[in-house]
């Protein structure tokens, strides 16, 4: 049953009474960053609510009202996810019909002026400060396919993938918030890959594309030396976000034996500006990939349905204007949950910190159309996808839009969604008459 709300909330909308999402906002009066929620068409602003006395009849919030007046979410975050909660149902008290909180907002419209600001009005910015990044590798569907690719099906899998939750060590300084464009990236790739001996030239990335990816986002430190038990590290996780982890393909096949990616991966991630919270996601927990090996204890999760239930979309938009959806698939198909990737990742000891991100790798279906990235749907270029009005894509071109949704539910009046997550193709800059 979905929840009512007095507030004009459109059908369809991600943000629905259910949801609650929270990011960082900023107006052109009002250019400081500060803390808000998405409810239907508007950004309840929580600095100005705080401000007003919104939240004087929660008590639990009332010690730490400071945490919506930062510029990112990093402090409320730390304050941990019971309070996380408590907030989140306060606020959906407020905008619900007939509760003893509605009247704080529903016939005070001098105070709804004030702090309800149409989202097409706001600028949305990275919403917590990440001082780390580490990117997973738990789509095995992905995985499989690109192992494929280059080592043949039978050999697609390395011998630790079915055990451990495989992952890297990204580049925090370049994850971006939605919106923002991505210059193509330009290094050192082999023009002609089976030339004897192999020589490398300078060039902008042929083979730029998307990874379709979720982000978890910490909120619980851990001490150097004290791993995050499988019991305790769903607790350290404050939300999710979509993500689009760019990849320069090119210069990753050139670059990333013997230690991995670097150069390719290292020029722009972008991440969704608004955090769906844990509690939002829970009653969409579901079954994910089956597991063909018996995990060490440490990776042991209580929960059978410990994968989000996300439907994925993937749209690609020329300068040319016309959209094409080229891949939709679900978030269940991914091998390993985040608590397993919190506590794989900390086993040794290593110490989160609040705001880092956790990607979940490319999300990959097992149909073409449920591919999470062109590198698979092209099968590395070879068979090239069409685009509506006729245009032909292997990889992305300069002046490409790719568009990332993702949304929870069923029912139109109590959707669980994240908007989307946007990022344009700039072309490389000339270096040239710098490095000739």
């Amino acid at each position: 049953m979905s929840l009512r709300s007095w507030l004009s909330i459109p059908r369809g909308s991600h943000f629905s009474l259910a949801n609650i999402p929270f990011g960082i906002i900023s107006t052109d009066a009002s250019p400081k960053p500060r803390p808000a929620v998405a409810i239907g068409d508007y950004a309840l602003d929580l600095e100005a609510f705080t401000a007003k006395n919104g939240f004087s009849a929660c008590s639990i919030i009332q010690p730490h009202q400071t945490v919506f007046s930062q510029t990112t979410l990093n402090a409320f975050a730390a304050l941990g996810r019971p309070i996380h909660s408590v907030v989140r149902k306060y606020i959906q008290s407020v905008f619900s019909e007939n509760t003893p909180h509605s009247e704080i907002l529903k016939s005070n419209t001098s105070l709804q002026r004030e702090v309800l600001i149409p989202l097409k009005e706001v600028k949305t910015h990275l919403p917590m400060h990440i001082g780390d990044y580490t990117d997973f590798y738990a789509g095995r569907n992905h995985a499989f396919n690109v192992g494929s690719m280059f080592r043949g099906k039978d050999n697609a899998l390395q011998p630790n993938y079915n055990h451990l939750p495989v992952g890297y060590h990204g580049r925090a300084s370049s994850v971006v918030v939605s919106g923002t464009r991505i210059r193509r990236p330009q290094g050192q790739i082999l023009e002609n890959p089976v030339a004897t001996p192999k020589q490398p030239i300078f060039s902008p990335c042929k083979k730029l594309d998307i990874e379709l990816e979720l982000g978890a986002l910490v909120c619980k430190p851990n001490k150097l030396g004290e791993p995050i038990t499988i019991s305790a590290a769903e607790e350290n996780i404050f939300g999710v976000v979509l993500m689009n982890d760019w990849s320069a393909r090119d210069i990753q096949a050139w670059e990333y034996v013997p230690l991995g990616p670097f150069n390719a991966k290292n020029f722009g991630t972008t991440i969704s500006p608004w955090i769906v919270l844990v509690d939002a996601l829970e009653p969409f927990m579901t079954k994910g990939l089956s597991q063909e090996t018996e995990l060490l204890p440490y990776l042991r999760e209580k929960r059978k349905e410990n994968m989000y239930d996300i439907r994925l979309q993937v749209n690609l938009t020329p300068e040319s204007g016309k959209t094409t959806t080229i891949a939709t698939t679900s978030s269940k198909n991914l091998l390993f949950s985040f608590p397993q990737m919190l506590a794989h990742h900390s086993i040794t000891g290593c110490p989160m910190n609040v705001g880092d991100l956790l990607g979940s790798g490319t999300i990959s279906g097992l149909e073409p159309t449920e591919r999470g990235a062109l590198i698979e749907q092209t099968w590395n270029g070879k068979d090239p996808i069409r685009l509506e009005g006729g245009e032909e894509r292997t990889f992305l071109e300069d002046g490409d839009t790719v568009t990332i949704k993702g949304v929870c539910g069923n029912n139109e009046d109590s959707l669980v969604g994240f908007g989307e997550c946007v990022g344009t193709i700039e072309a490389a800059i000339n270096l040239q008459p710098h490095i000739g």
